[in-house]
C-alpha cells in the first residue's frame, strides 16, 4: 500500500465543533504554539502474543472515513482524489520497489537502470507479472501511461512540465506528434523492456514516486479499444477493472464499497487473507463505528479530534507515521490555458494582490487551530514540504501567525480601503471575496466559519461559494475546471510522493495548479532542483529550502495543517507496517479471530 499520493485529496483534517479561543504567540515551544507535534506512536503492530489462523477464510474490513461517495476511478493514470487511491489499494501496486530512504532497488515489479551519461532510463519488467485476468504485463503497458497522462484529449491532471524532459513528450502533449519519440520498446510492445530518452537527468529519477517518471502502468490490450478521451468513462475503468496488485476485484457499489479476492496471477508475496471489504463511512462515525467494532483499520486515516477517545480503546492499537500530506488555503489567480496546455496567472485577477493574501493569513490563527483541535497529531506548517523530507524541509521558512494588527495595515498599504462596514478594490469597487469549502464534519464546518470571522473582522466581506460548503465531487468538478470564478479563496489538500519535487503540483504546466499560480521565479527554482547542478546534493538542497520561503511570501498556496498519519488497528490484525518501504502491505496482513475484537 502506497502511503505517499500526488493529487488533490477528499477532504481536510476533522476538528471539534467547539468554540475557538484565539491564543497569544508568547508560548516558549513550537508545540504549545501548534507548530509541532507531541504524539509519537508506533510505525508497525505485529501482534507478537497471537499467531495467525485459519481466520484467514474470513474478511478483513477497512473503512475509507469520507463525507462523500468515492468516484469510481480505478486506474492510477486518472485518479485524482485520495478516495479512489484507497478503496482500489489492494489491487494496485507500484512499479518499483523502494528501500527505507525511498531510492527505487531491485525486485519490483520491474527493475530500474539509469544512465547519467546517455541521459536514458531502462525499465525491465518482471517475467512472471501478469494482469488478474491472466494478460501478461508487457512493455506496452507502461509506456500506454504515459500516453494516457500527456494526450491532449486526456482528463488526466497528472501531466507536469517535468515530464518536458522526456524527449517527444511536449510535442505529443501539445498534439504536435502523435507518439512519444523519446519512450520506445527495444523488443516490442509484448516485450518487457521500455526506455526512456531524457533531454534533462534529474536527480529525482532515483526516487521512487518521482515527477520525471510514472510509476504505476496500465493494461493497452485491456483498454485498446477505448478512445483516451472516454477511458475515464468506460465500463473497463467504472465497472469492471483488471489489477496487478495482490488482490483483484471481486464485487463493488459504486461511491459505497469495494470488495477483494487474491489474485492469483499476483507475482509477489502471496496474500494471506481471503477477503477485504473497504467500505465508505461518515467521519462522523469514526469512533462509533469502531466502538461496535465494525472496523479492523483507517484505510484513509484516522480523525484527530477523536484521538482521545480512540487511544483509550483496548482493542485497538494506534499505529503511524511522520505524513507527507498537507492541507492548504489558496487563492485564484488565473485560469488554465488548454491550447497552450500551462497555467495562465492574471494580473487583474481579484487576488492578485500578494498583499491582500497576507492579510487574509495573518488574520487566521492557525497554530490555536492545531494546538487546540489536533491533540498533537497535525501541525501548523511553516512550508509546504513535510519535515518527513529531512534534507529538504526548510525549517526556517516564514510562518503566518496571528496578527490582526499587521493584517489591517497591510490592506491599508495595499489601498483596501473601509467604505462603511466592508472594504472596497483600490479602484473603488465593492470586494466580495468568495470562499469555496467542503462539506464534512461540524467540527470541520466549523473551522471554516473561523475562517469568515476572521476575515470580516479585518473588514472582508467574504461568504461561502453558494452560500455553504459544497460536496467534494461538485467541489472539485468546479475547482477543476480551465477557468473558474466562483471560488476566489479555498480549502483543499494534497498528498506528496516520496520524492519531494513539487513541480507536479506547482509547475507552470501542473494540472494540479488549480489556483494557477505562475512565475519565472517560481519557474527557476523548480527547475533548479533537477537541473545538471542539482546532482551534488548541498546545492539541491538550497533550491528546495528557496522555493518553501518564496513560497510562503508569495502566499498563493499557504499550508495549514501537517499531520501524523495514523489509523487504530484491531488487535485480531497480525502484521500491519505503516512504513514507506512496506512495499508487500496487504499481503503481509493476516488475522488472528473471526471477527475484530
Amino acid at each position: 500500500m502506497t502511503k505517499y499520493k500526488r493529487l488533490v485529496a477528499a477532504g481536510l483534517t476533522m476538528f471539534s465543533a467547539v468554540a475557538l479561543a484565539a491564543c497569544s504567540n508568547s508560548n516558549n515551544s513550537d508545540v504549545k504554539s501548534g507548530y509541532k507535534p507531541s504524539v509519537k506512536m508506533a510505525e508497525t503492530y505485529q501482534n507478537p502474543n497471537k499467531s495467525s489462523s485459519t481466520y484467514n477464510d474470513g474478511t478483513l474490513k477497512v473503512a475509507e472515513f469520507s463525507s462523500s461517495p468515492f468516484a469510481g476511478m480505478s486506474t492510477a493514470s486518472l485518479q485524482s482524489k485520495s478516495d479512489d487511491i484507497d478503496v482500489y489499494s489492494p489491487g494496485s501496486v507500484s512499479l518499483f520497489k523502494t528501500n527505507a530512504k525511498d531510492e527505487i532497488v531491485d525486485g519490483g515489479l520491474a527493475n530500474l537502470r539509469l544512465d547519467k551519461k546517455a541521459k536514458v532510463a531502462t525499465i525491465t519488467l518482471r517475467p512472471d507479472a501478469k494482469w488478474s485476468n491472466g494478460d501478461k504485463v508487457v512493455a506496452k503497458d507502461v509506456e500506454y501511461s504515459y500516453e494516457i497522462i500527456a494526450s491532449p484529449e486526456s482528463t488526466s491532471q497528472h501531466y507536469s512540465d517535468n515530464w518536458g524532459a522526456i524527449k517527444g513528450m511536449k510535442e505529443f502533449h501539445t498534439g504536435k506528434a502523435k507518439t512519444i519519440s523519446g519512450i520506445t520498446m527495444p523488443k516490442g510492445p509484448n516485450g518487457r523492456v521500455v526506455e526512456i530518452h531524457y533531454t534533462k537527468f534529474a536527480p529525482a529519477l532515483k526516487f521512487g514516486g518521482n515527477s520525471f517518471m510514472w510509476s504505476s502502468l496500465d493494461p493497452s490490450k485491456y483498454f485498446k479499444d477505448i478512445p483516451i478521451a472516454k477511458l475515464g468513462a468506460s465500463d473497463q475503468v467504472r465497472k469492471h477493472p483488471i489489477f496487478i496488485g495482490p488482490y483483484k476485484l471481486a464485487k463493488q457499489v459504486t461511491g459505497e464499497s469495494t470488495s477483494w479476492v487474491p489474485n492469483k496471477y499476483y507475482y509477489g508475496k502471496k496474500p494471506q487473507i481471503k477477503h477485504i471489504t473497504i467500505q465508505v463511512v461518515s467521519p462522523n462515525n469514526f469512533t462509533s463505528s469502531l466502538r461496535a467494532k465494525q472496523y479492523d483499520f483507517s484505510i484513509s486515516g484516522g480523525v484527530s479530534s477523536e484521538y482521545p477517545q480512540i487511544k483509550k480503546l483496548k482493542d485497538y492499537q494506534v499505529v503511524g507515521t511522520l505524513g507527507t500530506s498537507f492541507n492548504y488555503l489558496a487563492f485564484n489567480l488565473g485560469h488554465y490555458d488548454t491550447k497552450k496546455q500551462e497555467n495562465v496567472s492574471d494580473k487583474n485577477a481579484k487576488m492578485a494582490n500578494p498583499n491582500l493574501r497576507k492579510a487574509m493569513m495573518y488574520a487566521l490563527d492557525i497554530g490555536a487551530l492545531r494546538k487546540k483541535f489536533n491533540n498533537g497529531l497535525a501541525w501548523q506548517p511553516n512550508s509546504l514540504i513535510s519535515p518527513y523530507y529531512k534534507q529538504y524541509h526548510n525549517d526556517k521558512s516564514p510562518r503566518y501567525t496571528y496578527n490582526l494588527k499587521k493584517a489591517n495595515e497591510l490592506l491599508d498599504k495595499a489601498g483596501y480601503k473601509k467604505k462603511g462596514k466592508w472594504r472596497v478594490q483600490p479602484n473603488g469597487k465593492p470586494l466580495k471575496i468568495n470562499f469555496g469549502a467542503m462539506t464534512g464534519t461540524p467540527a470541520s464546518e466549523a473551522q471554516e466559519n473561523y475562517y469568515l470571522q476572521q476575515w470580516r473582522k479585518v473588514g472582508l466581506d467574504a461568504n461561502f461559494t453558494g452560500g455553504r460548503p459544497m460536496e467534494s465531487n461538485k467541489f472539485y468538478a468546479n475547482l477543476t475546471k480551465p477557468k473558474q470564478n466562483t471560488m476566489d479563496v479555498f480549502e483543499g489538500g494534497f498528498g506528496v510522493a516520496s520524492e519531494p519535487t513539487p513541480t507536479g503540483i506547482f509547475g507552470r504546466g501542473a494540472a494540479f495548479n488549480i489556483g494557477h499560480f505562475v512565475s519565472a521565479k517560481n519557474d527557476q527554482l523548480l527547475n533548479n532542483m533537477n537541473n545538471d547542478k542539482s546532482w551534488n546534493d548541498k546545492y539541491r538542497q538550497k533550491q528546495f529550502k528557496d522555493w518553501q520561503t518564496y513560497m510562503q511570501e508569495q502566499a498563493a498556496y499557504v499550508p495549514t495543517s501537517m499531520s501524523i498519519s495514523w489509523t487504530p488497528v484491531n488487535t485480531r490484525v497480525k502484521g500491519y507496517d505503516a512504513r514507506p518501504s512496506a512495499t508487500e502491505f496487504w499481503s503481509s496482513l493476516s488475522l488472528t479471530n473471526s471477527k475484530p475484537e
